[in-house]
């Protein structure tokens, strides 16, 4: 499979602690990718330095065959490459459709209106009906649980139609009835052509839902490959028990 998005040598220092130190990897177009690893071995800091959440010390990114100089949130998702966050990220004080409509790359002074045209609220609706929150479409987003909150942010990266969706732990935290939710609407999208990266620490859900599956420990990739292959890897083995 083609690369749609590769990673080269990427590092990233925070004073005298190294985060992120000469990392590679690909997520081959049409998989679900997933990067794992102990805590704190950097995974989370690698989304940041593709997404441009944070400037990268060395190291280059590539998205659908062009180099991505220097990383920006808002271009990359005009491109179609989406994220959501550990925590998520919504307006508490908006209704869910408010929500999905601000995640469209608007001028700045779009974000904040809260009049919603009518194209607009169709695919709103069709996504929140995929989500299981189409009942709760005028509430308020603040009024959500912590489970459903994750799942608008699912659904907002999907307003724009991208072609890579990075989840930052999309199930930590989350009741397993919405754990079944949120891998069933994966492999859905998956199925129509998505790519995913995700980071998750529910290592049962990754080694049934993803292929391939990227380790890393103390920023660096300590392995790759098959889910079976990985999960009998001594080195994994090693990292994940502190041996």
């Amino acid at each position: 499979m083609t690369a749609l998005l590769e990673v080269e040598s990427l590092g990233k220092r925070f004073g005298g602690v190294t985060a992120v130190d000469d990392c590679s990897f690909g997520v081959p177009e049409g998989s679900v990718t997933a990067l794992v690893g102990p805590n704190g071995s950097g995974k989370t800091t690698a989304f940041n330095l593709i997404t441009g959440y944070a400037r990268p010390d060395s190291g280059s990114v590539r998205f659908a065959g062009a180099s991505i100089r220097r990383p920006d949130p808002v271009r990359l998702a005009r491109r179609g490459l989406t994220r959501t966050f550990q925590q998520a990220r919504v307006f508490a004080d908006l209704t869910l459709v408010q929500n999905l409509v601000a995640a469209l790359q608007q001028p700045w002074w779009a974000a904040v209106r809260r009049a919603v045209r009518p194209h607009e609220r169709t695919r709103t609706l069709e996504l929140l009906e995929q989500f299981g929150l189409s009942a709760l479409a005028e509430e308020r987003a603040g009024n959500l649980s912590y489970g459903q909150k994750k799942l608008l942010e699912f659904a907002t990266v999907l307003m724009g139609e991208p072609r890579l969706v990075l989840l930052d732990e999309p199930t930590a935290g989350v009741n397993p009835v919405l754990v079944e939710q949120i891998e069933e609407r994966i492999r859905d999208l998956n199925s129509r052509g998505l790519t995913f990266l995700v980071v998750e620490h529910n290592m049962n859900l990754v080694m049934r839902l993803c292929d391939p599956v990227v380790v890393l420990d103390h920023g660096t990739k300590l392995a790759e490959g098959r889910p079976d292959d990985v999960r009998n890897d001594p080195r994994v083995l090693d990292a994940y028990l502190g041996g």
